[in-house]
């Protein structure tokens, strides 16, 4: 493990260790492929946008937030109890009173896991890392009754996973770290059955890639540690993997947002000589990916929501910047917006019904930060 990472153990401790230990692996071969040359502006401008604070919120980073049909957001687990384990606790933002409830908790206590809304409105939470190392088990969250149950097992326990909901309402989750590193295992949730279910397998081996549900049903999955630059598309109609175009950057920890025009924004991450500025965008109509604009500031760990008009807010990120930024699609560039109230890592960014991004947890130079923030297109 190299000097910077042993540096960036400090907040996180064990259990960065436990998700990063042996994770090297091999590398499928993929046709090279070159971009289309590209232009865009290197600066978008200023971009209006301002952080406010917000309720009080437990303590947690490497937590999950996802946005519930009724406008709330379920916050759960995450780094880091007193003793350094795992957080079994759950928490719901009203955007409406600005406020943290308590609802769950978790059955099982864990970080680094996957959530997905499924179309019944429940919450699917799978995998992390427990008290013992990576989880195969999985729960269901119900808003009608703000509590878990336990669901069917996946075949591997899997932690930093990556996860994106199937056109037909089943969840495909890929890859992440088990115990002998990183895995090219995929399975599929059917949460009629609550049962998983075997896919096929990547061709390479990913911790923390992300996967992003394409219009016409394919999913891309890019990226992940130790950092790579190839991509694979899954197709669900034939369960199989197969290779796309490879990224410009090899990178992992980055964020992977689906735009208005069907195109997939990739920023930033983590490298192999530490956080990245750079942007990237696949095609899925010619299977590549062409650089845009960078950010002004270099961001691995960071927040990222696609807003209402199409724009891509990022915020924060290692090493704790308080900045934020905002991409616009038309100029295929960044631009500054209003940077938020304290320095935050490992943070999560999630739109609100009404437009707004709440900002939730995450850790800044002197530890956990308890304070949410919602950032709001007017200055």
């Amino acid at each position: 493990m190299s000097g910077r990472w042993r540096r960036r153990r400090g907040p996180v401790g064990l259990v960065v260790a436990l998700a990063l230990a042996g994770c090297s692996g091999g590398t499928a071969s993929l046709s090279p492929a070159v971009p289309a040359p590209t232009t865009f502006l290197p600066s978008a401008g200023p971009q209006s946008g301002s952080f406010t604070q917000t309720g009080a919120e437990t303590t947690r980073y490497f937590h999950t937030a996802t946005l519930l049909k009724d406008g709330k957001v379920l916050i759960a687990g995450g780094c880091c109890s007193s003793s350094g384990a795992p957080l079994g606790s759950a928490e719901v933002y009203d955007p409406t009173s600005g406020s943290f409830l308590p609802t769950g908790p978790l059955l099982t206590a864990r970080l680094y896991q996957s959530a997905t809304l499924l179309a019944d409105g429940r919450v699917l939470v799978a995998g992390g890392t427990g008290t013992a190392g990576p989880l195969a088990t999985a729960e269901v969250y119900d808003p009608s009754t703000g509590s878990f149950s336990a669901t069917g097992s996946m075949a591997n326990p899997r932690s930093q996973p990556a996860a994106a909901l199937l056109g037909d309402g089943r969840v495909l989750i890929v890859g992440g770290s088990g115990s002998a590193g990183p895995l090219s295992s995929a399975e599929i949730y059917d949460p009629l059955s609550g049962k998983w279910e075997p896919t096929g397998s990547m061709g390479t081996g990913r911790s923390v890639p992300t996967a992003t549900a394409l219009a016409g049903g394919r999913v891309l999955v890019a990226g992940g540690w130790p950092p790579l630059a190839s991509a694979e598309l899954y197709d669900p109609a034939t369960g199989t993997f197969g290779p796309t175009g490879s990224m410009a950057d090899a990178r992992a920890y980055q964020a992977a947002t689906l735009l208005s025009d069907g195109k997939v924004l990739v920023v930033g991450g983590d490298g192999p000589s530490g956080p990245l500025t750079s942007a990237e965008q696949y095609d899925p109509a010619t299977g590549l990916f062409s650089p845009t604009g960078p950010m002004n500031t270099a961001r691995s760990h960071f927040a990222a929501a696609l807003l209402a008009d199409g724009r891509v807010l990022v915020a924060g990120g290692w090493t704790y910047t308080s900045s934020a930024e905002v991409y616009d699609p038309v100029a295929r560039a960044f631009g500054p917006t209003g940077s938020m109230s304290v320095s935050r890592s490992r943070a999560s960014a999630t739109r609100l019904q009404d437009g707004r991004v709440l900002v939730t947890g995450g850790a800044g130079v002197a530890g956990s930060v308890q304070r949410a923030e919602v950032w709001s297109a007017k200055p």
